[in-house]
């Protein structure tokens, strides 16, 4: 019987790789064989072919003629999910305005403040001490918009944007920001939790909008120029 508390070691390599997807540890143009992720972590094959299949359940890997290989969504893609981003998090901001989402509905909530507040104190701190580039700072910024999302009272909506995330994160990883990007990225977040907790939504929409498109712009640059090695990496293999 396993110790309370011990993690599996299906569930310890799937972290492992989750975690080393998103950084871009593993490179997108190799494929993943069992053997040689068994190698890298230590393990026999049966508990990477466990990870792995999570992973393809997850999106996160996606299988190719010739086997396993990190997911990159294709450069529409990608657009079609900023656009889904943009809806879900405008919406809410839109349903404060509203009370219940109803264009008619009178104004019967606000932001939670105290999970908007929070947010508030976690950035001001990381505008003086900035995180570096990397999964941490994917992090921090993907907690900060689904908080704020979840601070609008529908889980649904919240639960929709983590599917959006797990999508794109494989993407984001391969775009290191500048630290004036990242300062830039500090001083959006900031922003749009003082306008919410003022209750300024005009504002915080369009500060909210602004900050999410920078970032589409910045996220697909760099798929493109992943996209573009990746098809001379495999024209070089065939």
């Amino acid at each position: 019987m396993a110790r309370r508390g011990r993690i599996p070691l299906s569930e310890r390599v799937y972290r492992s790789l989750q975690r080393d997807l998103a950084e871009g540890v593993l490179i997108p143009t190799e494929r993943l064989g069992e053997e040689r992720l068994a190698e890298i972590y230590g393990v026999s094959r049966t508990p990477v072919r466990e990870a792995l299949a999570r992973l393809q359940s997850d999106g996160l890997i996606e299988r190719h003629p010739d086997g396993l290989y990190p997911y990159r969504p294709r450069l529409d893609e990608l657009a079609d999910l900023y656009e889904l981003r943009i809806l879900l998090e405008s919406h809410g901001i839109h349903r404060q305005r509203t009370g219940d989402g109803a264009a008619t509905a009178p104004l019967t909530r606000v932001h939670d403040a105290a999970t908007v507040g929070g947010e508030l104190e976690i950035w001001l701190h990381l505008r003086s001490c900035p995180p570096h580039p990397g999964a941490e700072l994917i992090a921090a910024d993907e907690r900060f918009h689904s908080r704020l999302l979840a601070a609008s009272g529908n889980a649904a909506l919240t639960d929709a944007l983590e599917t959006v995330y797990a999508r794109v994160r494989p993407v984001r990883a391969l775009d290191m920001p500048t630290p004036d990007r990242i300062a830039t990225m500090t001083t959006d977040h900031i922003a749009i939790a003082e306008q919410l907790l003022a209750g300024d939504l005009d504002k915080a929409m369009n500060t909210l909008v602004t900050h999410i498109t920078t970032s589409r712009d910045h996220v697909l640059g760099r798929a493109g120029h992943a996209l573009r090695l990746t098809k001379l990496a495999r024209a070089l293999r065939d």
